[in-house]
């Protein structure tokens, strides 16, 4: 497994939609391959695990932050395809951007309940939140 924060060197042929066994199960409106690209393109800082064993490479998970770079950053998505998850992939992601923003005061991460022992591990503690979502705009726009 080769882990990277140069996206420049990924394209939309490296990752894959949902229905190629992919990013954002269970999302009503995913991403596109291309529209996910732009999102880790666009962001902050981004780190990807990339199976260097498939021709062509394939990227198998992602996590990206977005922040002022001063004070605050946000880790919005951290994502493994299903068919590499328990490996510790997710795990390593989060070691690496956690490590490249730990000069910031406040990293925040909005996660479903069921996520809050895995986050826990790195030091998150549950606070409060609200979240808006606006699901029609869930595929992203570029």
């Amino acid at each position: 497994m080769e882990y990277t924060n140069k996206i420049e060197k990924i394209t939309a042929d490296m990752l894959c939609s949902e229905s190629e066994g992919g990013f954002f199960v269970g999302w009503p409106n995913p991403p596109s391959p291309e529209v996910h690209l732009e999102i880790l393109r666009r962001s902050f800082t981004a780190w990807v695990a990339i199976d260097t064993t498939k021709s062509p490479p394939q990227v198998v998970g992602f996590v990206n932050a977005v922040s002022d770079g001063i004070l605050t950053a946000y880790i919005p998505l951290l994502e493994v395809r299903p068919q590499y998850q328990g490996r510790g992939i997710g795990e390593e992601l989060m070691r690496r951007i956690l490590d490249e923003l730990s000069d910031l005061y406040m990293i925040d991460i909005v996660h479903d309940k069921e996520l809050a022992a895995f986050y826990a591990k790195f030091g998150a503690f549950q606070g409060h939140a609200s979240v808006l979502r606006n699901y029609s705009a869930q595929s992203g726009k570029v």
